[in-house]
């Protein structure tokens, strides 16, 4: 017979039991809550706005600007000169706006608006310790036609460094998303007005004069005056446009650059070729991290290197080149000294490239075209313009013209003026000497041509078209 055995526990060792449970269960509360209870140690305050205005705003920076002597024209800015000396002795005008640091080495991005026709530029920042301070600055380059202009801070120390933004991705836009207009009007400090992303394209006007910028971003965050120049950035933090107008006809209507267009000015006149008249010849991406090249002129000294398009660089002269800032500014101001080692990727392989500058007009020169033509181009002079009564200096008259030659048999000679090539109108013998090098021995090329022809006290103006085929 099996005999059951009986359990017994006494009552002081359920309620100690108890207990036991009780703090087990506790403990495993405190471990499921913890989560819980370290989000809920950080302010409700410190949103997402918060942050990401707190990241971005040590780099966005006031900018004061004095032009002492405002450029008309020629022909008023000579008189003025010889014959109201006094004039440059006017108090100086200032204006203020806005600019964002994108470059630790302090390259700022700001509208050109801003800074145009200025004798001095100066920048207010606050520095991470919440001191504020003044630097003065240099324009590096700009485009009227898209209102960016690029300055570098001219630093207090040899290898000062500064609080920089970043660039969002190109075409990275949610409609309705929310944005962030920042600026430092007036140097009072940082401001911050909220929004939503309402549109992605749309056009407007400023002063009249429509820019070459198809696809404006359209915001309801506030863009007052001060504000211009100043970027517009998403809850990432990342730079999204340039705050450049506001719509008056409307109420909470404000208009940014997109990254997108910013990156291709960028990709324009931060290079050799535009701020030192050096030849490099490769195309650059500056929307890709790390950038890549696009494409390679032919007989460039890119090419000479053995860069291709899709190479991807990762050092300059041994610098980490991770944006196009970083590799721009690498490569541009290099003085005499024109070589520079060049570390790139290409499929999934590191190779190593020594590039040596050439100086543009040493190729791109009036002795190209005239090889090309049998013509000798020169950039018309206000004297050599007033000799040929031509009421302007935009355009280049011929000096000479050689026999036997593609510009002799199409009747041209020297006293004409070549307004456009190809449909094209340029500002220098360089510019125009490249439309010749792309071109191959037997190709067309198109000139517009003016003659003013004198019959008395009479001057008629005489315009045309000749079209040569190159040597």
């Amino acid at each position: 017979m099996n005999k059951r055995k009986r359990l017994t526990v006494s009552i002081p060792d359920v309620m100690q039991r108890m207990k036991v449970g009780l703090k087990s269960a506790a403990l495993a509360g405190l471990l499921v809550l913890s989560p819980a209870l370290g989000q809920a140690a950080e302010s409700p305050r410190r949103s997402p706005t918060v942050k990401a205005v707190s990241k971005v705003m040590p780099s966005v920076v006031n900018i004061a600007t004095k032009t002492r002597v405002q450029r008309v024209g020629y022909l008023y800015d000579w008189w003025r000169d010889n014959w109201t000396p006094y004039a440059q002795q006017l108090p100086p005008q200032e204006s203020a706006g806005s600019g964002v640091i994108v470059s630790d080495t302090g390259y700022v991005l700001t509208n050109v608006h801003v800074v145009r026709d200025a004798d001095e530029i100066w920048v207010k920042l606050t520095d991470e310790s919440g001191e504020q301070k003044v630097y003065q600055a240099e324009a590096i380059a700009g485009s009227l036609t898209t209102d960016i202009a690029l300055l570098k801070i001219i630093p207090e120390t040899d290898g000062e460094k500064f609080v920089s933004a970043k660039f969002a991705r190109n075409d990275d836009l949610l409609l309705g998303e929310t944005v962030m207009a920042l600026g430092n009007p007036f140097g009072l400090g940082g401001s911050v007005s909220q929004g939503i992303l309402s549109s992605k394209s749309r056009r407007t006007s400023t002063d009249g004069q429509r820019l070459e910028i198809p696809d404006w971003l359209q915001t309801d965050a506030s863009i007052n005056p001060g504000n211009s120049g100043g970027p517009l950035i998403n809850l990432n933090g990342e730079i999204i446009g340039i705050n450049v107008a506001v719509l008056k006809e409307g109420q909470g209507i404000g208009f940014a650059i997109p990254i997108k267009r910013v990156n291709e000015s960028l990709s324009r006149f931060f290079t050799p070729e535009f701020l030192d008249d050096n030849w490099f010849g490769a195309t650059i991406n500056a929307a890709t991290r790390p950038p890549e090249i696009t494409k390679i002129e032919e007989g460039s000294p890119a090419a000479e290197s053995g860069l291709k398009a899709g190479d991807q660089f990762l050092k300059i002269n041994g610098v980490a080149t991770d944006t196009f800032i970083d590799l721009a500014s690498q490569m541009v101001g290099i003085g005499k000294n024109r070589t520079i080692n060049i570390e790139t990727l290409r499929e999934g392989v590191k190779k190593q490239h020594t590039v040596k500058f050439i100086p543009e007009d040493a190729i791109f020169n009036s002795g190209l075209i005239r090889q090309k033509t049998g013509a000798t181009l020169k950039r018309l002079t206000p004297e050599v313009a007033e000799a040929l009564h031509f009421d302007s200096t935009d355009g280049f008259v011929i000096s000479q013209v050689d026999q036997g030659t593609p510009a002799a048999k199409a009747k041209l000679r020297p006293g004409l003026v070549v307004t456009a090539v190809d449909g094209q109108k340029f500002d220098n013998i360089i510019d125009v000497a490249r439309v010749f090098f792309k071109k191959e021995k037997g190709d067309e090329v198109t000139l517009d041509i003016v003659q003013m022809r004198q019959r008395g006290f009479l001057v008629r103006r005489s315009v045309g078209q000749l079209t040569l085929r190159l040597l």
